[in-house]
């Protein structure tokens, strides 16, 4: 599997919000427009940036859910995550889990939660509508930005399983340890901004508001009226 990556040049300071920064996102992947791209959101902030993204490259929209799976002492701490594609599946940080003396099994119950979240998710945001066919295709899944990445990596392998032709990573910020850990999960790597001091994503944007429910539907259902 070849791995490459790819940094373009952005304005200096922080991306104003999400849309500006699916714009800027959109310019670095102008080179897979010819190739009849699907794009991939990870809910929520992902969905504005990508829906900038689909509509530069005349490309349809859908969303991968992934749910974090937080330590039960700290629930920002990322021990896991559950993707929804077909069927629910969980990747682990098992270095993560031995460092603080945790077992999957210790998580059952919290899992059994995200997994009703994001079975609630992907029934509003998509409805009824059947998947993407991804076989063959070339796939490019945006977020808003990484911090540890666990929710991409989840996201990453189980679309591997799906059998895409070229499968991309975009984002417009993201630390170098991180997009050298998923650079090994994708066949391509795409992000605007490489800081070596990361604290959290919402330090690059001036508006990093949460995105609404209501917000990623909308946008869904504008990009399903433009393709």
């Amino acid at each position: 599997m070849a791995n490459h990556s790819k940094e373009n040049g952005v304005p200096s300071g922080s991306f104003r919000d999400r849309q500006q920064a699916g714009r800027l996102l959109s310019r670095a992947l102008t080179h897979l427009k010819g190739r009849s791209p699907i794009v991939l959101a990870l809910p929520r902030g992902g969905v504005p940036v990508a829906a900038e993204v689909a509509s530069a490259l005349a490309a349809p929209l859908d969303v991968v859910v992934v749910r974090k799976i937080g330590a039960p002492f700290h629930k920002e701490l990322g021990v896991g995550a559950l993707v929804l594609l077909d069927q629910p599946e969980v990747v682990w940080n098992h270095s993560l889990l031995k460092e603080l003396g945790l077992r999957e099994a210790d998580l059952h119950d919290l899992v059994q939660d995200e997994e009703i979240e994001a079975r609630r998710r992907l029934a509003l945001y998509r409805g009824s509508r059947p998947a993407l066919d991804l076989k063959g295709r070339v796939v490019i899944l945006v977020d808003d930005g990484l911090a540890t990445g666990i929710t991409a990596e989840a996201a990453l392998q189980a679309l591997r399983r799906t059998h895409p032709a070229h499968l991309v990573l975009a984002v417009p910020v993201a630390p170098p340890d991180t997009l050298e850990r998923l650079s090994k999960e994708a066949d391509e790597v795409v992000c605007l901004k490489r800081p070596l001091w990361f604290s959290a994503v919402g330090q690059f944007y001036d508006d990093f508001a949460q995105t609404s429910d209501a917000e990623v539907v909308s946008l869904l259902a504008q990009a399903r009226l433009q393709h």
